[in-house]
């Protein structure tokens, strides 16, 4: 016979098998989630909803890093601003990270660093500064090592910070339309080594704007621009830095290595600049190129 002590127990323990249950069931395939999606297959694999205006992003390279670029396409018109057509927005090294059921979108502290073979003392650092989740998805299907999450508030939110550029211009105060923006399928493609997104975003508001932006809108109301985003796979290592000097009137990048030894400066810095590769012409090559010149 049961004891009342034991129903009790049970009472209070079967919400919580339930739960685990349903946490512990298994998540959809990726095919049977994106059926009737159209597919762009490339360095990161998308579907797009048509019903939905939605974009799911299957992500299959956790924990590797690669290069995160807001741009504007589409912009406000006015110098004095400063939202020009085609301004470059931020660029950071980023990864994804998967914790339980959300895959985090992380940018590692790169301004300071160990750049030693000891796995401890780069931790040590990792550990000391803080890093930025940029994003945080949840994942909504998988197949194997593959997970599908659904990128559509990331793509829709104001990366490039319009809304704070025309606040600090005091040109007015505006806010992100939802209602009023989606996705822009035109420049929204895929490619072996970069994924591009691209969103029409409207922005509201406008009861206090400035000069510039009455120059320049037809409707002070209603600003819309397009806002672009660009996943773009990094370069291999043949890369080789070059130390900075003063004297070679380039401009560079600086961090800290705590790896450094006693003595030596532990800021390091190094010029910014293309890796550019002599390259040897082979002879009919070589021949082609005097015929052009000839003629």
């Amino acid at each position: 016979m049961t004891s009342p002590f034991t129903k009790c127990l049970w009472l209070l323990l079967l919400p919580l098998l339930l739960a685990g249950t349903a946490i512990a069931q298994k998540l959809p395939s990726i095919s049977s989630k994106t059926e009737g999606m159209k597919r762009y297959p490339g360095y990161f694999t998308f579907y797009y909803d048509e019903d939905t205006g939605k974009i799911w992003l299957e992500i299959d390279k956790l924990n590797k890093e690669f290069l995160y670029v807001n741009s504007l396409p589409a912009g406000l018109g006015s110098n004095d601003i400063g939202l020009d057509r085609g301004q470059l927005g931020d660029n950071k090294v980023v990864y994804f990270s998967k914790q339980g059921p959300k895959v985090m979108l992380v940018q590692p502290n790169l301004a300071y660093r160990a750049t030693s073979d000891n796995p401890n003392e780069r931790r040590a650092v990792e550990d000391s500064f803080a890093q930025s989740i940029i994003w945080g998805f949840k994942a909504e299907a998988a197949d194997g090592n593959k997970i599908l999450v659904d990128a559509t508030d990331f793509l829709l939110r104001d990366a490039h910070d319009v809304t704070g550029s025309i606040k600090r211009s005091k040109q007015g105060s505006y806010r992100l339309d939802a209602s009023r923006s989606a996705l822009y399928l035109p420049r929204t493609k895929n490619f072996p080594q970069n994924s591009e997104f691209e969103a029409m975003l409207t922005f509201t508001g406008g009861e206090d704007a400035g000069r510039y932006v009455r120059e320049v809108a037809p409707d002070v109301q209603a600003l819309t621009l397009r806002q672009h985003h660009s996943f773009i796979q990094l370069p291999d290592n043949n890369y080789t830095p070059r130390p900075a000097d003063p004297r070679a009137g380039y401009f560079g990048i600086s961090y800290l290595d705590y790896a450094t030894p006693v003595g030596e400066d532990i800021e390091k810095r190094f010029i910014a600049r293309h890796r550019l590769q002599k390259k040897t012409l082979k002879p009919r090559y070589l021949r082609q190129w005097s015929l052009l010149c000839i003629m």
